[in-house]
Formats: C-alpha cells, sequence, structure tokens
C-alpha cells in the first residue's frame, strides 16, 4: 500500500500548525477518555450505593483502583519501548478494556471487580502510548509541540467531558448496565478508528524488535501477551484489598526509583543527566498536584452526591454529572485562551517560563480548595450548599490543570533522550498514580473525620479536609518558584 510508503521526514516536516497524524491520535485518545472518565467518575458512587461501601472505604477503594491504572500505565510503558512498539500495545490495551467494561455490563454487581481488573491491565498498555506518538510527529527542536500537546489535551478533555457526564447519568436514572457498556461502546469506536488510521504513521509506533528474526519477536510479543493473563488473579486480589495495594505501590516506587537511576547512570553524558534530573522534580511535583487534585472522583464526587443542591445558575442538574464532566468542560474552553496567552506573552518576551507555570498551577489550586472549603457558608434551608459555589472552585482548579498538564507532558519529552521516551511518560503516569494513591487515602480521612450522621457533619468534614489540602497547595508552590534558578540550571538550554 502507498501509505506506508511514508517515512518519518514527511510526517515531521508538515505544513500548517498541526500535522494530520495528530487528529487521529485526538479521536482514539477521546474515546480512550470517555471510557476512562466515564469509569472514573461512577466508582466512588456505585461503591457506595450499590456494593454498600462505608464512604471511607469506597475513598481508599478508589484510590487503590486509579493507582492501579497508572502504575500498569508505567509498566505498560516499558513493554511498548522493549517488546511491542506502541501500535501494538495500544491494540492490545484497547481490545482488554472492551472485554473489562462488557464484563461488567453484564452483571455490574457481580463482576464489577474482575471488570476493573481487566480495565487496569488494559489501560496500562493503552494509555502511555498515545502520548509517546504525539511527541514523535515533532522534531527534537520544533516550537509547535507545545501547541500539539494543548490540542491533544482538548480532544481528552471532549472525552471526559461526555463520558463523566453520559455514564453517571445512565446508572443513576436507567440501568449500571447500561452505564458501562456505554464505556464498551465508545471503546469499541475508538479501537476501529485507530485500526483505520494506523498506516498513516507509518514508521512511528512500529516494534522496536524489527531487527530481530520474526520467530523470536513472535515469542517476545506472546510472553507478554500471556503475561498480563497470568498477572490478571494477582492483579484482582490486589484491587479488593487496599492493604495489599499499599505493598504494591511501595514496591513498584522503588523499582521505578531504582530503574530510572540505573539509566540516568547509563546515559553517561553529564549533561544528559542533569537534564534528567530536571525531569524528575519536574514529574515529583506533579505526584504532589494529583495527591491535591485527585479528590474529584472520591471525596468530591461524594460530597456532591450528598452535599449540593441541583440548582446550577438557571438550571437544574445532577451535580454528580456537574463534578465529573465540569473540569473537562472548562479545559474545552480555556485550553485555547490559556494556549494563546502564552503566545502573546511570548511574542512580548514576557511568558512564564515551565517553572513559575509549574508554581502557579498550584497557587490555582490553592485558591479551587479555597472555595471548596467556603461552600460551607453557602447552605439553604434544605442543608445543601451552592452548586454555583462548586463550580466556582472547579474553574480555579481547571486553571491551574491547564498551568501543568499538557505542558508537563511537553516538557518530559524535551527533556529525556528518544530512547527513553515510554519510561519517562511511565514514570510521569506513575508520580500520578502515587498522587491517585494519597489522594484516596486523604479522601479517607476526611470520611473518618466525619464523626456524625447529618449532612451538616458531612459538609464540615469535608470541607475542612479542602482547607487542608489548599494550605499544602500554597506550600508546593511557593517552594517550586523559590527554587526556579536552581531548576533552570539542570534544564539548560530546555524552554
Amino acid at each position: 500500500m502507498e501509505n506506508n510508503t511514508i517515512t518519518l521526514e514527511q510526517i515531521q516536516n508538515f505544513e500548517g500548525n498541526y500535522p494530520k497524524q495528530l487528529w487521529y491520535l485526538f479521536l482514539v485518545e477521546m474515546w480512550e477518555r470517555f471510557c476512562f472518565y466515564g469509569m472514573r467518575g461512577v466508582l466512588a458512587v456505585f461503591m457506595v450505593d450499590q456494593l454498600g461501601l462505608v464512604e471511607g472505604k469506597a475513598n481508599l477503594q478508589y484510590g487503590a483502583v486509579q493507582a492501579f491504572v497508572y502504575a500498569f500505565t508505567f509498566i505498560g510503558g516499558i513493554f511498548a519501548d522493549k517488546v511491542l512498539g506502541f501500535k501494538k500495545s495500544l491494540l492490545f490495551g484497547g481490545i482488554v478494556m472492551i472485554l473489562g467494561n462488557l464484563l461488567i455490563a453484564a452483571n455490574p454487581h457481580d463482576f464489577f471487580y474482575y471488570g476493573i481488573t481487566l480495565s487496569i491491565i488494559g489501560t496500562g498498555f493503552f494509555k502511555p502510548n498515545v502520548s509517546s506518538m504525539v511527541g514523535e510527529l515533532y522534531h527534537e527542536n520544533d516550537g509547535r509541540r507545545d501547541a500539539g500537546y494543548g490540542l491533544f489535551y482538548a480532544g481528552i478533555n471532549i472525552g471526559g467531558m461526555l463520558g463523566g457526564a453520559i455514564p453517571i447519568y445512565l446508572g443513576k436514572n436507567y440501568s449500571w448496565s447500561l452505564c458501562f457498556l456505554s464505556a464498551a461502546i465508545v471503546m469499541i469506536i475508538g479501537v476501529a478508528t485507530f485500526l483505520l488510521t494506523k498506516k498513516y504513521l507509518a514508521p512511528i509506533g512500529n516494534s522496536p524488535l524489527e531487527k530481530q528474526t520474526a520467530k523470536k519477536r513472535n515469542l517476545y510479543e506472546i510472553a507478554v501477551y500471556a503475561g498480563s493473563i497470568v498477572i490478571i488473579p494477582f492483579v484482582y486480589i490486589m484491587v479488593i484489598n487496599s492493604d495489599y495495594t499499599e505493598y504494591f505501590m511501595y514496591t513498584i516506587g522503588i523499582l521505578a526509583l531504582v530503574y530510572f537511576l540505573y539509566e540516568l547512570i547509563m546515559i553517561k553524558e553529564s549533561k544528559q543527566q542533569l537534564k534528567l534530573l530536571a525531569a524528575f522534580i519536574f514529574i515529583f511535583a506533579y505526584f504532589m498536584f494529583m495527591a491535591i487534585s485527585e479528590q474529584s472522583g472520591g471525596s468530591l464526587s461524594l460530597f456532591a452526591k450528598d452535599n449540593l443542591s441541583t440548582k446550577l445558575l438557571f438550571f437544574n442538574i445532577d451535580p454528580n454529572v456537574v463534578n465529573n464532566s465540569i473540569n473537562s468542560l472548562y479545559v474545552i474552553i480555556f485550553s485555547p485562551l490559556v494556549g494563546f496567552l502564552w503566545i502573546y506573552m511570548a511574542k512580548r518576551k514576557i511568558e512564564p517560563n515551565t517553572i513559575i507555570k509549574f508554581g502557579l498551577s498550584f497557587l490555582l489550586l490553592a485558591a479551587g480548595f479555597f472555595i471548596f472549603y467556603a461552600a460551607r457558608f453557602f447552605v439553604n434551608k434544605d442543608g445543601l450548599s451552592s452548586l454555583d459555589v462548586f463550580a466556582l472552585g472547579y474553574l480555579l482548579y481547571t486553571l491551574g490543570e491547564l498551568c501543568i498538564g499538557p505542558i508537563g507532558m511537553s516538557v518530559i519529552t524535551k527533556l529525556s533522550p528518544k530512547r527513553l521516551f515510554g519510561m519517562m511518560m511511565g514514570l510521569w503516569f506513575l508520580s500520578s498514580a502515587f498522587g491517585q494513591f494519597a489522594a484516596g487515602k486523604l479522601g479517607a480521612e476526611m470520611s473518618d473525620a466525619n464523626t456524625g450522621t447529618t449532612l451538616m457533619s458531612k459538609l464540615i468534614a469535608y470541607t475542612d479536609g479542602y482547607y487542608q489540602l489548599a494550605i499544602y497547595a500554597v506550600i508546593a508552590g511557593v517552594v517550586l518558584i523559590i527554587a526556579m534558578p536552581l531548576i533552570k540550571k539542570l534544564m539548560q538550554e530546555v524552554k
């Protein structure tokens, strides 16, 4: 087929603002994010309302599931780098995710944890690969890369917005089977989109073992697929018992650090070593950001379920739909505006550097959580707090996220040598896993602080927790801004 003759140079020397391959990857990732955010948005609510878990336990369980998803992304990234290549890894992950959702849809109560286990493994193989392939669409010094990740980030959030709203709406109002079936259907669309467009990616994402004999390559690939099936019972046991999650997380954390240090030492070139250390600081900052911000699927979801009125401006709307989707809606609206702001500032040579943007993200996140705390002062006669105030908190939270999410991914690919893209993207997602894990623990502490049984006691317990998180975010933001000269030295010529 003639399209297979597209070279990497032809892809990277594209005209205009975006390569056409970015739009295909955008669509694939959009449907996967629908599936992911759909699952994320229903986890805590489903576990409390349908499986009968107490809120503290549901928060821990939510944190454990999210942590596993991102931890497996790190493992999936390494297998994609070393064995499967991005394309095969993505296809395999997508199929496993579809099976997981179909399994839960068949019987939500009995098959929930089995389906979640498959979703965790599938997402691990799927998630890191699309973002790594986006990085490869650009030359190393192509200034359009940030804009590319910005557009890609908007795609993620269109999927996130639809996924946050539709499954929870179907689950709460119609049936939970329909909720999980909707996630499976969109994932099928995503995988089909990828199969139809992957020829345009040409060499990007091909197997790293292309120089090996076909027999040897097949053997390695089959071993990865078989290994993924063998670990299903182990993942299932760890998901059900959140104590095991701790052992798993600490083990993978130590192994990931050792592996990172090994690759760091093997580089031998001191300039590149310093850049990787800078990348590691950004990855650690992202962990801190996620630990605070990832209350959205846990404690904020449970807070929305019981403590918020259904009136948003002039509309009546389910607070859980707002909690799950408003962040993505804001990203879609403000992502291009923030992108234009950076371009406008860059032309006037006043654009803040990546480190300041990271610091700013924490200060905006803190402002968002101070507003979530302030929700306690806006209670109506039924004891419910204002959904408008809640939505305003999410606006500041989202602006903070826009200073870290797309820029973070871009800076990691700038600071890493190409052969370590998969590992470094994996570390980025692994830091997110630890953030989710910490977020679940923080959320559980808020639930446990609620010693009463009234809506008011719950409101006080949760908003107290949001006040604490706001303080942590302020401290993190200030420390980053003060440390700017040191981090800048490590980054060298990378902007």
